[in-house]
């Protein structure tokens, strides 16, 4: 089995080599005209974690470790700031124990010596939050970690209801390769997806890279199932009910503060067989906007809505700096979609967008490009490929003082080109004190019938060993212009410790009140993944 990096994005096997890391280095120097020093990574065998605190009792000890490897895994998620602090070897707090149920009852059983003992318990799907979401707090004479990874199967598929019983514990891939068998996908692909799991998605209100239409785990959820230290928590497996508050929305986005969710039956989808996508070029940012909001107004549910700034083009999509790109995808298992891309296209054009319709891809047969290969040629395949890989090239930068990471929110359509400007003013005004310049750009990820969920990437050159102080400035300062725009902390990146200053302003305070008497139930000496959301 793959061993898992405890710094950066990926498996051992997946960490940059010694080249790999110079050349970013020459990059990243001729971009900013400065002088760097490459390191290579960093050596497993230097880790040297604070011992063990606890120890698991003897009916639990074969579903336990404590080595330091695996302890440093478990300790932080992938944001920047975690990537900094494993590349330099600093775990001043990790786990004192990791946890791998291979079932509910020790699941239960886990939950009741954590509760018992006073011991922080905190639920870890694939690792790969951005925002300490499962990072252990501090206060605690022992601190848990319970890892799902146990709980990785596709139980039952109901083909009638086009729904399927599956564990929280599964990581994507594995999700994936069980239903395909039988024809099925969930249609959930984070880019996240190779080291996240299903309850993970659900705990975190995952958003898929599906633009539209059901691209959050919200909409997928049929009902859950969830072990908390004072019982079981399930929901009744239902299309829709107006019974009242959904258990179910209770669940969803509780980020391992009340339970840890050990399966959920969700709705699947036939695999898609017709396929259609296009690539079409914007003069400039704001064009490319409308043309996104009109698509989506117009609910032909476009797989994908993407629109790339002209800085986000060059970079991801090969293009020369100097237009907006929007990429337009359709799939579906049952109706060939050249007509829907076409319609969408029409739009596009109609709001100044210039594409040859030979770049119209179609492989349902219906026109165009039946090529087989919709959605991995030209500026679209050129754009998956770097979404793709894009989590491993930032292992390339560690240890060069390079400040880099991005932001996400979402905002109604009529805020949207202030939210744009005071974030991006934000963004570079920081940059340019703390950095001395820098590098602000944006991209639509999701686009609704009322509003754009837009995602900021920032990055200037800091000092080496200064990063972190330097990011905090930076990310104060564009989550205060977020929060004054009107829009959301985060769109689809949780809340985490990272965000819970801005969290505490955009929920209502009785809603918090009321969060805090659900924990007090479930949860009620408070164990379970403590200051996340509220103070325990």
């Amino acid at each position: 089995m793959a061993k898992r990096s405890f710094w950066a994005w990926g498996h051992e096997s997946d960490e940059p080599t010694v080249e790999q890391m110079k050349t970013a280095a020459v990059d990243i120097a001729e971009r900013y005209n400065v002088d760097l020093t490459p390191v290579g990574p960093p050596n497993p065998a230097d880790l040297s974690l604070r011992k063990p605190r606890i120890s698991p009792p003897s009916s639990l000890a074969d579903i336990c470790a404590s080595d330091d490897h695996d302890r440093a895994v478990h300790t932080y998620g992938r944001s920047f700031r975690d990537r900094i602090r494993a590349f330099n070897l600093d775990f001043p707090n990790p786990p004192d124990v990791v946890a791998r149920p291979r079932n509910e009852q020790e699941v239960e059983a886990l939950l009741e010596w954590c509760s018992s003992s006073g011991y922080a318990a905190i639920p870890f799907g694939g690792g790969s939050s951005t925002v300490a979401g499962f990072e252990p707090p501090e206060g605690y004479d022992g601190v848990v970690t319970i890892d799902l990874e146990g709980l990785d199967q596709v139980l039952e598929i109901d083909d009638v209801s086009r729904s399927a019983r599956i564990q929280g514990g599964i990581y994507g891939p594995a999700l994936e390769d069980q239903l395909r068998p039988h024809g099925f996908t969930l249609r959930h692909y984070p880019q996240s997806f190779e080291f996240s799991t299903l309850g993970g998605w659900i705990v975190t209100r995952s958003g898929g890279h599906y633009a539209t239409n059901q691209t959050h785990i919200d909409d997928m959820v049929e009902s859950v199932r969830m072990i908390t230290p004072t019982g079981l928590w399930e929901s009744r497996r239902l299309p829709g009910s107006g019974a009242g508050p959904s258990p179910d929305r209770i669940a969803i986005g509780s980020e391992g503060t009340l339970g840890i969710i050990t399966e959920a039956w969700m709705r699947i989808q036939a695999r898609p067989v017709f396929r259609a996508s296009a690539g079409v070029t914007f003069p400039t940012f704001a064009a490319g906007a409308e043309a996104a909001r009109r698509i989506v107004q117009t609910k032909l549910w476009p797989a994908n809505c993407r629109l790339l700034d002209p800085v986000e083009a060059a970079a991801a999509a090969g293009m020369d700096g100097s237009s907006a790109l929007l990429l337009l995808g359709f799939e579906s298992a049952e109706v060939p979609q050249g007509e829907l891309i076409r319609h969408a296209v029409d739009i596009a054009r109609e709001t100044g967008g210039t594409i040859d319709d030979a770049n119209i891809r179609v492989s349902d047969g219906s026109g165009g490009n039946s090529d087989g290969d919709t959605g991995r040629q030209g500026s679209v395949g050129a754009w998956r490929n770097s979404f793709l890989n894009a989590p491993y090239m930032k292992n390339h930068q560690a240890g060069l003082g390079f400040v880099t990471e991005t932001m996400e929110t979402a905002v109604t359509w009529d805020r949207w080109p202030n939210l744009d400007q005071t974030v991006r003013a934000a963004l570079q005004d920081a940059l340019n004190r703390v950095c001395g310049g820098g590098t602000v750009s944006c991209r639509f990820t999701h686009v609704y019938t009322d509003g754009p969920a837009p995602y900021f990437t920032f990055e200037g050159m800091g000092r080496l060993g200064a990063e972190l102080e330097m990011y905090d400035e930076i990310k104060k300062r564009a989550s205060d212009a977020i929060m004054a725009a009107g829009g959301t902390i985060t769109h689809h990146h949780a809340v985490g410790r990272l965000h819970r200053p801005w969290y505490d302003q955009q929920r209502p305070e009785l809603f918090a009140q009321a969060l805090k008497a659900v924990k007090r139930t479930l949860d009620p000496n408070g164990v379970l993944n403590p200051g996340l959301l509220i103070d325990a």
